[in-house]
């Protein structure tokens, strides 16, 4: 019998463990010793008020506040930050390309190719410096590859917003790069207007009324040089005509050194378009890189370094009268007659611009027209004979800068 009481007992045993009351108290205690409390209440009937952290309230208190209280706490303490402090604050997200991703190849193929690049309005920036200065100067990102996100989180975060920011292998910039070590970051960017640019404070301080007008310039590295000089120098604004190298393959921008984003550029001009972006009182000077200009005028040379940087190939209207005149023996010159001037005489007392030519076809018949219609002149540069016409980037250098040398004399600096 009592075997079986025992049994019956075990049969009815709780299944679920029974919790006495002290265990309970005491846990109410223990979460209640976490608390921090509100109101501290003394026997003797004293109420002292706890003060809470800045920041901190009730979450009933922070729950029933009403829209408007809420609204009246925000004026009091102030707007917030519009602009975030660190990357990861503004939101910003990234893409990383998968194995196969063509996104960098199919940009790549537009940019590095002129039709192209002047059809979708493009212009490739690689390097962390030249990057810099574009979105300084106001240029518009688009797409952003990268190796290592640190190069990204060194950019403005406000010029980021908007843009496409994609993480690529080292190894797919490298293919795809055009300097000896890559810095693995390449931008994408909409092709700058001088007009909605922002150049620095200090290049419009020393601005000079000095343009300078690029002429069948052919080679990128001379074109980039040039540029680097101008804006050296302080050029008001450097001209390219048709016929020019693109002012913004990869190549000249490289040699350019940021020259882009300290002085305007204006590409692929009309010579009928050149004067309406100079002023109305400019002299336009052509550069001259010998002493023989008259002497070719004799002798009807058919040299291009005979005629300092005068294109070698004449116009084809001109044609037919040369052939009547060396039927008939007469010997007429269809060059424009132009005063020949060293290079150091004064030529700055009115606003001047500069023509340079390229080495191998030189300056255009246009070119000398608008010298001649404007007032302007040949700038002799001399050199020892026998030797070859200067570099057109050394040309340019040494006009702009003695146009500057000029100027400051005048101005008694």
């Amino acid at each position: 019998m009592a075997a079986l009481v025992k049994r019956v007992g075990l049969g009815t045993r709780p299944l679920l463990p029974v919790v006495q009351a002290w265990d309970l108290d005491a846990r109410r205690w223990v979460r209640a010793l976490r608390r921090s409390p509100v109101k501290v209440l003394f026997p003797s009937g004293e109420v002292v008020e706890r003060k809470l952290d800045p920041g901190k309230q009730p979450r009933k208190a922070a729950a029933e506040a009403s829209p408007r209280e809420q609204r009246q706490k925000q004026q009091i303490q102030g707007p917030a930050s519009q602009t975030p402090s660190t990357w990861e604050e503004s939101g910003l997200r990234y893409d990383k390309a998968f194995p196969g991703d063509k996104r960098l190849s199919s940009v790549m193929t537009i940019v590095k190719s002129r039709p192209f690049r002047e059809k979708q309005g493009k212009i490739l920036l690689e390097g962390r410096r030249l990057i810099a200065d574009a979105l300084k100067a106001g240029a518009m990102p688009q797409i952003f590859f990268f190796s290592r996100l640190e190069y990204i989180k060194e950019l403005p975060i406000e010029k980021l917003k908007g843009v496409s920011l994609i993480k690529v292998k080292f190894e797919d910039i490298k293919d795809w790069s055009d300097l000896v070590t890559p810095q693995g970051i390449m931008g994408i960017f909409a092709k700058p207007d001088h007009v909605k640019m922002t150049y620095p404070e200090t290049q419009l301080r020393h601005t000079l009324p000095i343009s300078l007008i690029c002429d069948n310039l052919r080679d990128p590295g001379n074109l980039g040089t040039i540029l680097r000089s101008a804006a050296g120098a302080g050029c008001s604004k450097v001209l390219l005509t048709k016929g020019c190298v693109d002012a913004w393959e990869p190549k000249v921008l490289r040699a350019g050194m940021g020259a882009h984003f300290q002085v305007p550029i204006i590409n692929n001009l009309d010579w009928e378009a050149v004067p309406d972006h100079l002023p109305t009182d400019t002299r336009v000077y052509v550069a001259d890189n010998c002493g023989l200009y008259v002497q070719a005028q004799a002798q009807r040379s058919n040299k291009a370094s005979d005629y300092g940087w005068v294109r070698d190939q004449r116009p084809l209207k001109f044609h037919e009268y040369e052939e009547e005149d060396l039927e008939s023996g007469a010997s007429q010159c269809w060059l424009p007659e132009l005063e020949v001037q060293s290079y150091d005489s004064d030529w700055t007392e009115a606003p001047a611009a500069v023509v340079i030519g390229g080495e191998t076809h030189g300056v255009s018949l246009e070119s000398l027209q608008l010298a001649e219609s404007t007032g302007g002149g040949r700038l002799l540069i001399p050199v020892v004979p026998g030797v070859d016409s200067l570099n057109s980037a050394m040309a340019a250098s040494i006009l702009l800068f003695e146009g500057k040398r000029q100027l400051r004399v005048r101005d008694g600096c």
